[in-house]
């Protein structure tokens, strides 16, 4: 399993004036870096690569679907933006030379709803992201659909809801992205979603209940690596908390959750490497 963090730990939004994080990430003996695509205007894809390259570090990507780009949206040109904002993150993720994207990329994150979603929502957000996918797969790239709690999405807020809107987009690079924090809330099981997720998982956020350091809190760790282990899980796993509120997207942090971002990547990191040996996933 390769460990890494996400770039909110210390930052709002990326930009070239956040590239240092690819060398801090690297100091701290971590795998990869999570790169936040919220605003392509200030990603530089050619910086990324060379400084990703020159740390001999590893990268994902991630994004969420803002109101402009919803793909559930009954309005088609909202619809086809969001579809061709998909296809410029995925074109962003080849850039740097890298495989992976994920997020709340099926519809609109913090979506204004008051009603489960409509069969049409369904299939719109299959149609997009079939084909999203079918470009992605042109560039080697695979996309994560990721579930998040119902305060944040009426349409995917479990592992098995993702796995049936894969079934309905039916292309073979959409792919599962779990996240412990929306687990919390969401499933019954840890280890049942975990498993059902199977070979299609390719990104595990690691979030204690209340996004603060792992080991402190709620979330059952032990059910969570027993099913990592049972997949042989060889994919990737993020820290995931934020420092502060984003312009970019609502992250809901009204509190310090760590003394500090290098202070909840250094004890997570000691929390979660004893989990993965404990459990082999060294």
């Amino acid at each position: 399993m390769k460990l890494g963090i996400h770039a909110y730990a210390w930052c709002s939004q990326w930009s070239n004036g956040t590239l240092d994080l690819i060398d801090r990430v690297k100091r701290l003996g971590l795998d990869f870096i999570e790169i936040p695509l919220m605003t392509l205007d200030t990603f530089d894809a050619a910086a990324v690569k060379k400084r990703l390259a020159d740390a001999e570090l590893d990268a994902v990507t991630s994004t969420v679907l803002l109101r402009g780009t919803d793909i559930t949206s009954p309005d088609p040109a909202i619809r086809a933006k969001g579809i061709e904002y998909l296809k410029d993150c995925a074109r962003a993720t080849a850039e740097i030379g890298k495989t992976n994207l994920s997020g709340v990329v099926y519809s609109e994150h913090v979506k204004n709803a008051n009603a489960r979603p409509t069969e049409d929502e369904w299939n719109w957000a299959a149609e997009g992201l079939r084909e999203a996918a079918v470009y992605a797969r042109e560039l080697g790239v695979q996309i994560g659909l990721e579930p998040v709690n119902r305060y944040e999405s009426n349409l995917i807020n479990t592992c098995e809801q993702a796995l049936r809107l894969k079934a309905m987009v039916g292309e073979p690079n959409i792919k599962i992205h779990l996240d412990t924090y929306h687990m919390n809330i969401e499933e019954k099981s840890f280890y049942e979603a975990t498993k059902a997720a199977g070979a299609d998982l390719i990104h595990y956020h690691i979030c204690e209940n209340d996004r603060g350091i792992p080991g402190t809190g709620l979330v059952d760790w032990d059910a969570i690596f027993r099913a990592l282990a049972e997949l042989n899980y060889a994919g990737y796993a993020a820290l995931e908390s934020f420092v502060d509120v984003t312009d970019n997207m609502n992250t809901w942090v009204w509190r310090q959750l760590a003394p500090s971002g290098d202070a909840l990547v250094a004890e997570g990191v000691r929390f979660i490497r004893g989990k993965m040996a404990e459990y082999g996933l060294g």
